[in-house]
């Protein structure tokens, strides 16, 4: 059985000319490489402020390191990490992880990992997935069932997209999904982005984010469906400009803030996420199995 997953790394052009056109947002010569491999299924990449990438490897309940200089060598950053998924830095560099097992949000302080958040109306959450930060310093997190161990461990009878505030009011913001998955703000958080993994649905949605800190008008962005793929949108990041990148069937693909298609970056396995990194943070960083 084939368990080998990729981290794979894309060259990034800066931005020059006419906005939002492919050949400005793609090097002429980037190509996809491997850079590490050996994991289990790889998820989470997130680009350190000290110049590393950290990811997970989630059946081996590890946070991964990679540095460039290290020669293409990975370490274990954290074990157990609670087969975390998706990670976060915060203004105080601060690590936050979704974690599966534990089914919380987490929060690493002075080497102590506290919990954020890991029920709601005194049922615990499913299984925290992907994350993103507003301004006001609130944390937006998806939560699937995609961690549960059994369907029986399921307490919520909906898979959805919460708020915790800084004063640590957890706050359901919507529900209307199959599978909620990727998520990430718009440079002016004034839109929220989040994937439906659920196959029947395959999309993105995307929401006005209130003064309140509230969505409203729920919308699909884009839809991702291709005929006789095994694989749905996951991971998503947003560029300065607005662009949004997803992984999906075929690789990544890139949307305009007005929601078009400006392309796709072909990736030779199942792409899962991705994260803008490097010291000018023009690589693009894509886990892959």
């Amino acid at each position: 059985m084939k368990t080998t997953t990729l981290l794979a790394a894309a060259l990034l052009a800066a931005p020059a000319g006419a906005q939002n056109l492919w050949t400005d947002l793609i090097a002429p010569d980037a190509k996809v490489e491997r850079v590490a491999t050996g994991f289990k299924f790889t998820e989470g990449p997130m680009w350190h402020r000290d110049g590393y990438l950290l990811f997970t490897d989630i059946p081996n309940n590890a946070i991964v390191k990679w540095a460039p200089e290290n020669g293409g060598k990975t370490e274990i950053y954290r074990q157990p990490s609670g087969n975390a998924n998706g990670l976060f830095l915060n203004r105080e560099n601060q690590l936050l992880a979704c974690e599966h097992s534990n089914r919380r949000v987490s929060q690493t302080i002075f080497g102590q990992t506290i919990t954020l958040a890991d029920k709601f109306e005194g049922k615990r959450l499913n299984s925290p997935n992907d994350l993103d930060i507003a301004p006001d310093g609130s944390v937006y997190f998806t939560d699937p069932i995609y961690g549960l161990a059994k369907p029986e461990d399921k307490e919520l009878d909906f898979e959805g997209v919460f708020r915790l505030s800084p004063d640590g009011k957890l706050t359901l913001m919507a529900k209307e999904f199959g599978h909620p998955n990727g998520i990430a703000f718009s440079p002016d958080a004034e839109t929220l982005y989040v994937n439906d993994s659920e196959p029947m649905r395959n999309n993105m949605r995307a929401f006005d984010v209130q003064s309140d800190g509230t969505l409203n008008n729920g919308r699909v962005f884009a839809d991702m469906k291709v005929e006789g793929a095994k694989s749905s949108p996951d991971g998503l990041k947003v560029d300065v400009q607005g662009n949004i990148w997803t992984t999906g069937p075929g690789g990544v693909w890139v949307f305009s803030p007005a929601g078009k298609l400006l392309g796709k970056i072909a990736v030779p396995e199942g792409t899962t996420n991705l994260a803008f990194g490097g010291a000018d943070r023009k690589m693009l960083y894509i886990t892959a199995n």
